[in-house]
């Protein structure tokens, strides 16, 4: 019996679909869901979402967000979320090239500029990162090196 996952940022449908479990990057560690799993609700950190079902596993990006888990469906609603296979890294690369110039010549009182760009350049980690580990290899993302 599999479970419905739904994944939405702030501007489009990530991913829709019943998988076997998802696995979350819960502010208190990774959280796997599977079916007829307790109601809960959590908050997100940066970090991937893992989706499976008998013939696919899929990684999706996740920068924050909160996640409402009932027997029947995993709603995330993500503040950034995005399928590693779809991540353009050269956008990424320079995204991250920009913000570490940025936060090189931010001055240091300008507390809400210099906790922006920060976060800027954790989602860009992220993104290079989850291509770099997951988008070449065929291995499965529910294994560690």
């Amino acid at each position: 019996m599999p479970i419905r996952c739904e994944i939405v940022s702030q501007d489009r449908m990530v991913f829709e679909g019943d998988v076997d479990i998802v696995v979350l990057p819960g502010m208190e560690g990774e959280m796997g869901v599977l079916p007829l799993h307790a109601p809960v609700l959590t908050t997100l950190k940066f970090g991937l979402i893992k989706v499976r079902t008998k013939s696919e596993e899929l990684v999706f990006t996740v920068a924050g967000g909160v996640a409402e888990i009932q027997p029947k469906v995993v709603t995330i609603l993500a503040d950034a979320a995005e399928n590693v296979q779809e991540i353009d890294t050269a956008r990424a690369e320079t995204a991250r090239k920009r913000a570490e110039d940025a936060l090189a010549n931010v001055q240091p009182e300008d507390v809400d500029a210099y906790l922006a760009l920060e976060s800027a350049l954790r989602r860009s980690n992220l993104r290079l990162e989850a291509v770099k580990r997951y988008r070449s290899s065929k291995r499965s993302p529910y294994t560690e090196e």
